[in-house]
């Protein structure tokens, strides 16, 4: 007769750590435990505080979070690391569940989802499993209670009156959430997708988005902390009841904080109250606090895997009472004193983002070497979005200024390499999302940031390593060859030392207690190498040198045939016994080399139009260009970098009318054909435009107007916003621009432009910037399509309290080309229908 088996638990054999946390209380820890042992398993303590696993006894860590000091060890002691849902589901289904849709890693953002789909395209739908299972998700082919997201077009489907009818309690969302959050690589709100009646369906781009609240932000939103400790004197309490972050652990903080005794004494009071204790070896301590990335000290704790962090990041720590990880957040680690090496070059400023997010990332612009500026000019580099609707938005995209989302600032930062803006993930804006929800998310990169600032084969050892248990319990990678054959590698952004020393091969270091049996340790080869190739780019002029006078005629010895050689024509005639006799033999054109003769500096930069010797002559043009050179006669093209505008007559040309903004030099085109006749330069003032007629007619003396031309200084519109028709924008834009206005398309919505008139020359801010005025210009042609604009153009102006007022082009040219502004002249040039 056969005896039934027992069955087996279904956690036998395995070891587990429990780690609270703000979202896994005590109690559910207890929870959890008890119905872990209850089916085999055996719980390890595992401290909160505690930076390692113990080897070989623990194979699960429960946490719903991988913010705890034991988590890289965990992950290189290759022990799972799952949340506490991974529990009940293998409880739930009898058998032990996968471990990678229960993994905490945020970089696996679908990590928690369970999808199902319903009314899409089978092609969508692979497209969609694949990409929610590669990020941590599941599928189910059917509805269950553990599905959390269905995807559909619409509800009319049996899949979601199935769920329905078994209130299982899934969210019913469009496809498109999945796309906008593969795209970003972060997950993010999905109630714009959710059915019924979706925003991303019923709402346009133009209708506003609240600013949406951020809480992983808090006490993360500066590199530079309070002077005061943001607590109140309940934490300053050693009695402070269950304030433990610190228990066990020794605190070093470091020269670089600036700390004054009074707050010194206040922090180290904080930490004992924590449980904690401070010490001034950098070998005893646990922690390490500082303020820039650089010092022996900070060299030291981060090779050995002491958590480094600033002064913001312990106060976090304080204040919460919870542990973190000081990379878990940009802004909680020290900062690199320069910024990131490329960045100093650019200037950035936001749109879009609100509260915390605003502040975090103004700080983290500077904190990487960006400049910051509240305001956008047309010498901005770079705007940082939260939604690619906004003035400033419209106008980056008039001005050519780089518009990117929040990622590209954050992972440039957490890299340490400036990122390209051709990612399409930096670029991208789903309709309804305000990104500022997921700013914040982004942390250090563990491997750049070795790479560097503390790679292993830099020799930053300090003073006091001598004998320290730090350097002999220090890795296998520490091992340095001898003094003085190692120098710092070159780092990006750095040029290396030209004093570099001669070239060893690395030896391997045989210290006390070295297995001979190991292999030879290779970890300071990628230092030689960089130190080699930097000493060859030294080099390498003499090489290219060396090898060009190799290839003469006589090798590298004489350079060449010598003019003294017998036979070869020389100046020197010497006898058999080699002695001299005579001089040089003038009659020898090989003893003198002639001279390379160069142009002469440029004092004229010419700028012409309207000029008729040139046409269909281009080799013509080539030729006298260059004759005007050697005369030092620099012809441009740039209306503003010229010094002398040659035109026949008092033409209205675009260059001749952006020029004007300069105050050049205006000589008749005849000068031009002097100087070429007569090969030689003549002086420009003897041939100043003078056209009486066109004077008159245009109403303005030209020697009046380049006078004002001068006094303005290229402000005659600063300050003023002129819309264009599409038409018109093309010509009349480098003009506007040429005179320190902002012009910007009207193309009949309310976002054609930049707002009525930016209180900052060239510049524009957000929309509550904008100063109040009484007219918004529009310039405008007559044709039928562009009179459609008008009456847009006219409601835009009543929305925003200001009066509409239509010119014809002739009014700009008229106010640039006199180089003056007088307001009760525009009433003449004014369209009506």
């Amino acid at each position: 007769m056969a005896v039934d088996s027992e069955p087996q638990a279904l956690f036998r054999d395995l070891s587990v750590c429990i780690i609270t946390s703000k979202t896994l209380s005590e109690d559910e820890s207890k929870r959890l435990a008890a119905l872990l042992a209850d089916d085999g398993a055996t719980y390890v303590p595992l401290s909160l505080d505690s930076s390692t696993v113990p080897p070989g006894q623990v194979t699960h860590i429960i946490s719903s979070t991988t913010d705890f000091p034991a988590y890289q060890a965990a992950c290189d002691a290759f022990v799972s690391v799952v949340k506490p849902e991974w529990v009940d589901a293998s409880v739930s289904r009898g058998r032990l569940a996968q471990v990678r849709p229960f993994n905490p890693d945020p970089r696996l953002f679908f990590s928690g989802v369970v999808i199902t789909c319903a009314d899409i395209p089978e092609g969508d739908k692979d497209a969609i499993m694949g990409g929610v299972v590669a990020m941590g998700g599941q599928y189910m082919s059917g509805v269950t209670k553990l599905v959390t997201h269905i995807v559909a077009l619409t509800e009319e489907n049996d899949m979601c009156r199935q769920a329905a009818s078994k209130g299982i309690k899934a969210k019913v969302v469009l496809p498109h959430w999945f796309d906008d959050c593969l795209k970003l690589g972060k997950k993010i709100d999905e109630t714009p997708y959710s059915l019924p009646g979706p925003e991303i369906g019923r709402l346009t781009l133009a209708d506003p988005i609240g600013i949406p609240p951020n809480p992983d932000l808090k006490g993360a939103v500066s590199a530079y902390p309070p002077d005061v400790p943001p607590i109140s004197m309940e934490f300053r309490s050693p009695l402070r009841q269950g304030f433990k972050v610190f228990e066990g652990k020794k605190v070093m903080l470091s020269t670089d904080l600036g700390l004054g005794s009074r707050l010194r004494g206040t922090v180290e009071d904080l930490i004992a109250s924590g449980g904690g204790s401070v010490t001034g070896s950098i070998h005893k301590a646990d922690i390490f606090v500082c303020q820039y990335r650089e010092g022996s000290d900070y060299t030291t704790a981060a090779r050995a895997g002491k958590e480094v962090g600033n002064l913001t990041w312990l106060y976090y720590l304080i204040t919460n009472n919870i542990w973190t990880s000081p990379m878990r957040r940009l802004l909680h680690y020290p900062i690199a004193r320069g910024g990131l090496p490329g960045f100093d070059k650019f200037k950035i400023t936001l749109s879009n983002y609100g509260g915390d997010a605003r502040l975090y990332l103004e700080n983290l612009v500077v904190a990487a070497g960006g400049q910051y500026t509240k305001s956008m000019r047309q010498e901005n580099t770079h705007l940082i979005t939260a939604r690619p609707y906004s003035e400033k938005c419209a106008a980056a995209q008039e001005w050519g200024i780089d518009m990117v989302n929040h990622l590209w600032l954050e992972e440039s930062y957490a890299k340490w390499q400036i990122q390209s803006l051709t990612n399409p993930r930096y670029t991208h804006f789903p309709h309804r999302t305000n990104l500022g929800e997921v700013a914040g998310q982004t942390q250090i990169d563990r491997k750049a940031l070795e790479y560097h600032f503390y790679a292993v084969d830099q020799d930053t050892t300090s003073d006091d390593d001598e004998g320290s248990p730090m350097r002999e319990a220090g890795t296998k990678q520490a091992l340095a060859a001898p003094t003085g054959s190692l120098s710092t590698p070159p780092q990006k952004g750095r040029k290396a030392p030209r004093n570099s020393g001669s070239l060893k091969t690395p030896t391997t270091n045989r210290l006390a207690g070295h297995n001979e049996n190991e292999p030879p340790s290779t970890t300071s080869s990628r230092g030689a190498k960089e130190r080699a190739v930097a000493r060859l780019h030294e080099l390498a002029p003499d090489i290219a040198l060396y090898e060009k006078e190799k290839k003469r005629v006589g090798g590298v010895v004489w350079g060449g045939r010598r003019s003294t050689d017998t036979g070869l024509g020389g100046g020197r005639k010497r006898s058999p016994s080699g002695e001299d006799q005579g001089g040089l033999d003038t009659n020898n054109p090989r003893h003198t080399k002639k001279a390379k003769t160069s142009k002469p500096p440029v004092t004229v930069r010419l700028l012409l139009t309207g000029y008729k010797r040139w046409a269909n002559s281009p080799k013509m043009e080539d030729e006298e260009r260059k004759r005007l050179r050697d005369l030092g006669i620099l012809c441009t093209l740039d209306p503003l970098d010229c010094t002398h505008l040659a035109a026949p007559s008092l033409v209205r040309t675009q260059k001749f009318v952006s020029a004007m903004a300069v105050a050049p030099v205006v000589v008749s085109t005849h000068w031009v054909d002097a100087c070429l006749d007569k090969g030689r330069f003549l002086p420009p003032e003897d041939f100043l435009l003078k056209d009486t007629e066109r004077e008159t007619l245009l109403g303005f003396r030209l020697s009046d107007a380049l006078k004002r031309a001068e006094n303005n200084s290229r402000r005659l519109l600063a300050g003023e916003v002129v819309y264009c028709t599409p038409t018109v924008c093309e010509t009349y834009k480098i003009i506007v621009e040429a005179n320190g206005g902002c012009c910007l398309i009207f193309r009949g919505s309310s976002r054609g432009g930049a707002g009525p008139g930016t209180n900052k020359a060239n510049g524009t801010d957000d929309e509550s910037d904008w100063k109040d005025k009484d007219d918004m210009l529009l310039v405008s042609s007559e044709t039928p399509e562009e009179k459609n604009l008008w009456t847009a153009f006219e409601r835009v102006a009543a929305s925003r309290h200001c009066q509409a007022r239509i010119l014809r082009t002739e009014w700009l040219l008229h106010v640039v080309m006199k180089q003056e502004l007088k307001w009760e002249e525009a009433e003449k040039f004014q369209l009506s229908y």
